[in-house]
C-alpha cells in the first residue's frame, strides 16, 4: 500500500464513520460537549489528539456505547477532536475484537501474566459466541488481558498521533498557503493602478 493511498484510506475511513453534531446532541450524554465549539475545531493540534484518544479509548474498552461517550469526553481534557476521536473507536469493531484480544493476550503472556492463548486461537477459529468470550475474559487469563490491552492501547494511541500529525500538518500548511495567495491576490487586485484608456485618434484630419 503507497502513502497517498494509506491516506486516502484513513481519511475515508474516519469521514465515513465521523458524526455530525447532530446526533451527538441527540445523546443526552454527549450534548454539552457537542456544543463546545473548541471541540469540533480540526487544528494540527486537536486531530492527532483526537486520534489517539479514540485508539485508546476504543482498543481498551471494547464495548461500543463505552467507547463512544468514553472518547467524546476524554476529548475534554485531551483537547481533542471529538469526531475524530468517535470514528477512531470504530476500528475496534466485531472483526478486530478477536485478533485485539489474540494481541492482548500475548502481550500480557510476555510480560510474565497467564493467558491460555491456545484457547484464545480456538475460539477464534471457531467463531465464538460474545458470550463465550465474556466467561473467557472473566477467567483467570483476565490480569494478562487487561493488562496486553492497556499496553496495546497506549501504544496504538501513541503510533496513531504521531502518524495523524505527520499526514495533518501538511494538510493544514497547504490551507493556510491557499489562504495566503488568495489574500495577497486580493490585495494585489485592490491595489493595482487603473489603466488610462488609449488617447483618441483624430479621424478625418488632413495629413
Amino acid at each position: 500500500m503507497t502513502g497517498s493511498h494509506s491516506k486516502s484510506w484513513l481519511a475515508d475511513m474516519i469521514r465515513r464513520n465521523m458524526p455530525t453534531r447532530e446526533q451527538l446532541e441527540g445523546n443526552r450524554w454527549m450534548r454539552p460537549l457537542a456544543r463546545r465549539q473548541e471541540l469540533w475545531r480540526f487544528t494540527r493540534r486537536s486531530v492527532p489528539r483526537g486520534v489517539a484518544v479514540g485508539l485508546l479509548v476504543g482498543i481498551f474498552a471494547l464495548i461500543p456505547g463505552v467507547q463512544i461517550v468514553g472518547a467524546a469526553l476524554l476529548c475534554v481534557p485531551a483537547r481533542g477532536n471529538i469526531p475524530v476521536a468517535v470514528a477512531m473507536t470504530f476500528l475496534s469493531n466485531p472483526a478486530t475484537t478477536p485478533l485485539i484480544l489474540i494481541l492482548s493476550a500475548l502481550i500480557g503472556s510476555f510480560l510474565g501474566f497467564h493467558a491460555d492463548t491456545a484457547t484464545v486461537y480456538a475460539m477464534v477459529h471457531r467463531g465464538a459466541a460474545p458470550a463465550e468470550w465474556v466467561r473467557w475474559f472473566l477467567s483467570d487469563a483476565a490480569p494478562a488481558v487487561l493488562v496486553g490491552l492497556a499496553v496495546l492501547s497506549v501504544g496504538a494511541a501513541a503510533l496513531g498521533y504521531v502518524i495523524a500529525g505527520m499526514i495533518w500538518r501538511p494538510v493544514v500548511a497547504r490551507r493556510r498557503k491557499r489562504r495566503l495567495h488568495a489574500a495577497l491576490a486580493r490585495r494585489h487586485e485592490g491595489h493595482s493602478p487603473a489603466v488610462a484608456p488609449a488617447p483618441a485618434t483624430e479621424s478625418g484630419r488632413a495629413a
